[in-house]
C-alpha cells in the first residue's frame, strides 16, 4: 500500500514536470518577435496636460558615456515636446490676430522659444533612472525619465521675455498673454 502510494506521487511529480516543461516549449511566439519590457513606459512617463516628460536610453561600454546619452535623449524629447506645443500655440495666435505685427512677434516668440531650449530647462526634474549590464557583451544601457511642470516652464519663459532687449513693448505684451494662457490651462488640468 505505501509501495503504491509512493509510485502514484513519483508518477505525478514526474507528470507535472512534464507538463510544466511542455508548455514551457509551447510558448507562441509572435512573428514580430519577442516583447520587451522597457523601463519609463506607461502614463505615469507620458507627457499630459500639466507635465512635459521625456525618455531617454543610452547603450556604450563606458557607464557614465551610456548615461549621457540617455540624459541628452530624454532632455531632447522634453524640448521637442516644449517647442512643438509652443509653436502651435503661436501658429493659433496667428490665425487669430489681424495685428500687423503678428508675424514679427510670432518670429520673436519663436526665437525666445529656441533661445529657452538651447540654454536651459526651467525646474527639469529627473525622475527616474536605471541601470542594466549585459554580462555577454559587458555594455551598460541606462534609462532615464524626466519631468517639467508646464506651468514652471511657461513662467520661466516669461521672464526670459521680459529680459530680452530685441522685443517691444507691444510684442512682449502679447506674449505675455500667451504665456498667461498656457499658465492658466496647465494649473487648470492640475496633477
Amino acid at each position: 500500500m505505501i509501495a503504491n502510494r509512493n509510485l502514484l506521487l513519483s508518477g505525478a511529480a514526474v507528470l507535472s514536470i512534464a507538463l510544466a516543461f511542455t508548455a514551457c516549449k509551447s510558448k507562441s511566439v509572435s512573428p514580430q518577435g519577442n516583447k520587451v519590457n522597457m523601463p519609463f513606459t506607461g502614463n505615469k512617463y507620458e507627457s499630459n496636460a500639466s507635465w512635459f516628460r521625456g525618455t531617454g536610453q543610452g547603450a556604450s561600454v563606458k557607464q557614465n558615456i551610456a548615461r549621457g546619452k540617455a540624459d541628452i535623449d530624454a532632455k531632447n524629447q522634453v524640448a521637442s515636446q516644449v517647442g512643438t506645443n509652443m509653436r502651435a500655440v503661436t501658429d493659433q495666435y496667428l490665425g487669430q490676430t489681424e495685428n500687423a505685427n503678428a508675424a514679427d512677434v510670432a518670429d520673436k516668440f519663436q526665437s525666445l522659444i529656441r533661445e529657452v531650449m538651447s540654454t536651459d530647462l526651467a525646474d527639469l526634474r529627473k525622475i527616474g533612472e536605471e541601470t542594466y549590464l549585459n554580462d555577454q557583451t559587458q555594455e551598460y544601457t541606462v534609462y532615464v525619465a524626466y519631468e517639467i511642470k508646464k506651468a514652471a516652464m511657461f513662467r520661466f519663459m516669461k521672464q526670459k521675455a521680459r529680459a530680452e532687449r530685441k522685443v517691444s513693448e507691444q510684442e512682449l505684451k502679447v506674449m505675455e498673454d500667451i504665456l498667461d494662457l498656457q499658465i492658466k490651462e496647465a494649473e487648470a488640468a492640475g496633477d
